[in-house]
């Protein structure tokens, strides 16, 4: 059973002070602007267009909310690596991206995108070597599988899960095509044993209560 389909868009917000209160698990997706996030999303929760897919990488500048039936929500973060804009607005997209993921008490995992033939780039790893210290999971999707051919997928599989291999399970890795629509079921079952870790969640919990800035020069 796919566990993201029928998500409904619930709120944009750009300021973690504007996230939605209480103690519902949150998953969140995060990429490189030109990896395919935005298609990755709409291919999982089965909604052509839930979330905005640009031929302009960068156009996701707001923290997007999208809640499943199951009362947990999928959170759209903002692409980084996108350097065509103002500096000043690439450090509040940076900014915003690191409140959320070093603070948001109801996180309870990322899905992590990258294009499957340009996977783990710096800033790829700068992001895994960053969260993974949190404890909480990273699932990586390789996306755009489609334009391998069969030997160069498995090749590429093989070789992102063994560079990941140092972190003992906490990385996981599949491959994912929006266009052949493959690998739907794999991060759905993943992403579903999340979860219940989040039970214990306080449902009275302040979301809100993020602290102060992150990375203030």
């Amino acid at each position: 059973m796919n566990i993201f389909r029928h998500a409904q868009f619930e709120i944009s917000c750009a300021k973690p002070s504007g996230l939605p209160r209480g103690g519902a698990p949150e998953v969140a997706f995060a990429g490189r602007s030109n990896a395919g996030k935005s298609s990755a999303i709409n291919t999982i929760v089965g909604h052509t267009r839930l979330a905005y897919v640009s031929k302009t990488p960068g156009r996701t500048q707001l923290i997007n909310v999208f809640r499943m039936r199951n009362g947990a929500a999928l959170i759209d973060l903002p692409g980084y690596g996108y350097a065509k804009v103002p500096e000043e607005v690439r450090r509040d997209w940076v900014r915003l991206l690191e409140h959320y993921l070093a603070r948001r008490q109801n996180l309870v995992g990322l899905v992590l995108i990258m294009d499957s033939r340009h996977p783990l780039r710096e800033l790829d790893w700068q992001m895994i070597e960053w969260f993974a210290p949190s404890g909480r999971p990273i699932h990586c999707l390789l996306t755009k599988s489609d334009k391998l051919t069969k030997q160069e997928q498995a090749l590429t599989l093989r070789e992102v899960t063994g560079q990941l291999a140092g972190y003992e399970g906490r990385v996981t890795v599949q491959l994912f095509s929006s266009l052949k629509k493959t690998g739907i079921d794999e991060v759905g079952k993943v992403v579903g044993a999340w979860l219940p870790a989040a039970a214990d969640a306080d449902p009275d919990a302040d979301a809100d209560d993020i602290g102060d800035d992150i990375g203030d020069d």
